[in-house]
């Protein structure tokens, strides 16, 4: 390794670049056309993430649920508290309202107040029969209207919770889209197309706010804000990233060469996702930015480089040459590390996570090669920098910071190590008041009117994110039996104790119709038959059901009538209380259907949501420590030395903790978003370290093995490019807190903080624990050659190759 990425090989490549620009920049123009040739192929996603392996028993339960009842996510409810409703104008705008949408063939069924059907029995025949439950030649009646509220609210109780609630007078509909379309782009454009339009033309003409809420509604408004912030995220990363580097650089050239490689970055990132067949998902839509936000830091070690080695020779030609062969190495393996980070969520064994570190570790080093190939080739054909140009070299405000950082490295390691200890307990301290939260909304743009109407629904009905139970009776009929059905009424009753939890609709529910109906309609009658009058009522619902295009029972109930379904809703205010609430059902449900002779799942996108962050909990945990361990890996394999893999970690697991520590106090909880913080800080922090400790091994060999020398000279040359990039990546990341998503907002504020400590860590806790660990070091036979000699070459050794070659 040290052959092959030695002197020799920088010098070979450095001559490559700099006698082929022509060829290579007609490459980097002909890539960049075949990328934005794929982008025809980007697709977006219309599936919410699932946390959790394919063969794990939460997706294999939930899977077998699915194939027994079909996609569960399909409702649709619209509602108003409004009681203008009742009114003959605004029912007939309603009514009409209800059946547009019903005329669209994404809906497959739409339940409302104008389209009820009553139960009646019908003696002669022994059979029910369904009647409208409004008479629509008297719809023009305000009193009949209002007989028609009060007749709904005090006779239907198989409605109550899923069409009105009784306490506050709040009414919905209920629309279920055809479930083969939940998952596809059908969804989005029925939504977005129709329904939409259609609601905003029924407020616009009677003036009543209606609220919209259910999975395929809030999966498609979500995904369009997405989509949407894509944009706004790359033009200010663009703009404010540009905006920083033009005010340490002072020079439109080299802010507008840095510009042109981010947004070439930004177009092979798209084409790269296409050419995967990779979905554009919440994860994936943030790579293209973190092109921008890595890239630009790339640029300014190139192009300060370039500037320093101007600065020392004034030869133009040697600078763009030692640009590439004094750092190549280092500049390759610190963006290998950042790629590293990234990749480490490929070991998740989560596709979500999978495709975004594949994605996110190969537009890295494709960003790395095009700041290679491209800022000597550009410097290369317009004029040598001038005076204004290198004045950020001296810049007064950068040479007072850095001073600060030797005298503090100095004279006052005492203190530093002291700071380090309490901020290292404050970390480990805020820990312990971490939370993990398993909320499908809680990283929903607040701000929006969608994520309003979820309250409202949360308020008025408990909810509208379902949560499933699935019993299987394991024989034929065994569902439709009295004594389950009792059983699963006992469970409901637990259900409806759960504050959390909206009323449940089963196959129990429509037992208690029927009932209610074979005594003409008395709610007083709405419960589970006895044994007796399960026996008169049975002729009664075998005809009612015989012949019928569409069974009633068919959504609770399989065909064979062996499995049944109880459905409920849960608010989705805290999701740390699903854990309690799947216990206290689970209690429940062994006392009353017992294993073997039962089998009941809990699940539901609720459920299976909760689950996947604690499992994306443990498998990120995991991948961190696979980060920490290949970076030890690393420095080991350079350094040859225990002491120096310390040195490497600690400065950059202090501000992990740290971070952690500010999560716990400040209440914010261990979420997909939060948890990505730790892996990306990390994989960012650790290039500033190892730069550090490449140009510290450098000055070793300058100031014959003089360590105080060699630290602070380290500081001259490495100190600023760290400073600069750090400050990048924060304002950098500082640009995901414009997003309207509560996690990216946290993830973008937690990376930025994290990579601000990282920095403040790299450049006075490093050098200190260089000065304290690092005396034996230095006089250790094996840590005079290791590896890490590649990484940086002095001038006179350039020199002599140079004179070699020619």
């Amino acid at each position: 390794m040290k052959k092959m990425l030695g002197i020799g090989f920088w010098e070979l490549i450095a001559r490559i670049i700099l006698r082929n620009r022509i060829v290579i920049l007609s490459g980097i123009v002909l890539i960049t056309i075949f990328m934005v040739f794929q982008w025809k192929n980007i697709k977006f996603t219309h599936t919410e993430a699932n946390l959790i392996p394919a063969d794990d028993k939460v997706n294999v339960d939930y899977n077998k649920f699915l194939k027994n009842f079909g996609e569960e996510g399909n409702l649709i409810v619209i509602a108003t508290k409004d009681p203008k409703l009742f009114t003959p104008k605004v029912y007939q705008a309603w009514s009409q309202l209800m059946n547009t949408i019903k005329s669209h063939k994404e809906v497959s069924l739409v339940i409302s107040v104008d389209n009820l059907q009553s139960l009646s029995k019908n003696d002669s025949l022994q059979t029910f029969e369904l009647k409208p439950f409004v008479n629509k030649s008297k719809v023009n009646d305000e009193n009949y209207l209002k007989t028609i509220k009060a007749d709904l609210f005090a006779k239907l109780p198989f409605y109550e919770g899923l069409l009105f609630n009784k306490k506050s007078g709040a009414v919905r509909s209920a629309i279920y889209l055809d479930k083969k379309i939940v998952n596809t782009i059908a969804r989005k454009e029925y939504v977005l197309n129709d329904l939409i339009p259609e609601i905003e033309k029924f407020e616009n003409e009677t003036g009543i706010d209606l609220h919209t809420s259910g999975m395929p509604y809030i999966r498609t408004l979500n995904a369009k804000t997405i989509i949407d912030e894509i944009g706004l995220f790359i033009g200010a990363a663009l703009l404010v990233t540009s905006l920083i580097f033009f005010f340490f650089f002072r020079s439109f050239r080299a802010t507008l060469i840095s510009l042109v490689i981010v947004i070439i970055g930004v177009m092979w990132s798209f084409g790269t996702l296409a050419m995967l067949g990779y979905e554009i998902t919440v994860l994936t839509a943030l790579v293209p930015t973190l092109v921008i936000v890595i890239g630009i830091p790339n640029c300014i070690f190139f192009i300060n480089k370039y500037h320093q080695e101007y600065q020392k020779h004034a030869n133009k030609a040697k600078s763009l040459q030692r640009v590439i062969t004094k750092t190549g190495t280092a500049t390759l393996m610190t963006n290998v590390t950042t790629a590293f980070g990234f990749a480490t969520f490929i070991a998740t064994n989560n596709t979500l996570l999978v495709e975004f570190g594949v994605v996110t570790s190969i537009n890295i080093v494709l960003i790395y090669l095009l700041c290679l190939l491209i800022i000597p080739t550009f410097f290369s054909y317009i004029p040598p920098p001038i005076p204004r140009h290198l004045g950020h070299l001296e810049r007064e405000y950068l040479t007072s910071f850095m001073n600060w950082i030797v005298r503090t490295v100095k004279y006052n390691r005492v203190g530093v190590y002291i700071t380090a200890v309490i901020l290292l307990i404050f970390g480990i301290i805020g820990i312990y008041e971490m939370k993990i939260s398993g909320s499908l909304i809680e990283d929903m743009p607040k701000k929006t009117n969608f994520f309003e109407d979820i309250r409202f629904f949360e308020k008025e009905f408990d909810g509208v994110m379902p949560l499933e139970i699935m019993i299987d009776t394991k024989k034929k009929n065994g569902a439709m039996k009295l004594t389950n059905l009792r059983r699963m009424e006992d469970l409901e009753e637990t259900i409806t104790d759960i504050p959390e939890l909206s009323k449940p609709i089963s196959i129990v529910s429509i037992a208690k119709s029927f009932n209610q109906a074979y005594y003409n309609g008395n709610p007083d009658f709405y419960a589970l038959p006895s044994s007796n009058e399960e026996f008169a009522l049975l002729p009664y619902i075998k005809n009612s059901l015989k012949n019928t295009k569409e069974n009633q029972l068919k959504s609770y109930i399989t065909s064979d009538g062996s499995i049944a379904r109880i459905t409920t809703f849960i608010k989705d205010e805290n999701g740390e209380k699903m854990k309690a609430i799947e216990e206290q059902l689970r209690n429940k449900i062994n006392k009353i259907f017992p294993s073997p002779r039962y089998e009941v799942i809990i699940t539901g996108k609720a459920s299976v949501f909760q689950k996947g962050t604690k499992y994306l909990l443990d498998n990120l945990l995991s991948s961190l420590l696979f980060a920490f361990l290949i970076t030890a890996g690393l420095v080991a394999i350079m350094f040859r030395s225990f002491k120096m893999v310390l040195v490497s970690i600690i400065p950059n697991l202090l501000p992990l903790l740290m971070t952690a520590g500010l999560m716990g106090f400040l209440g914010i909880p261990l979420k997909p978003s939060t948890i990505l913080v730790f892996g990306i800080a990390f994989g960012m922090s650790v290039d500033d370290t190892l730069r550090f400790l490449a140009q510290y091994r450098l000055e070793l060999s300058r100031n014959e093995w003089k360590i105080k020398k060699s630290v602070f000279a380290t500081f001259d040359d490495a100190g600023i490019s760290m400073f600069y990039t750090s400050i990048v990546l924060f304002f950098g990341f500082s640009v995901f807190m414009l997003s309207s998503f509560g996690g990216t907002i946290a993830l973008g504020g937690l990376v930025a903080l994290t990579l601000f400590f990282g920095m403040l860590s790299n450049l006075v806790l490093l050098p200190s624990l260089v000065l304290t660990l690092n005396k034996a070091l230095a006089n250790e036979q094996e840590f005079i050659e290791p590896i890490i000699d590649i990484l940086e070459h002095t001038d006179e050794e350039l020199d002599e190759l140079e004179k070699k070659n020619n």
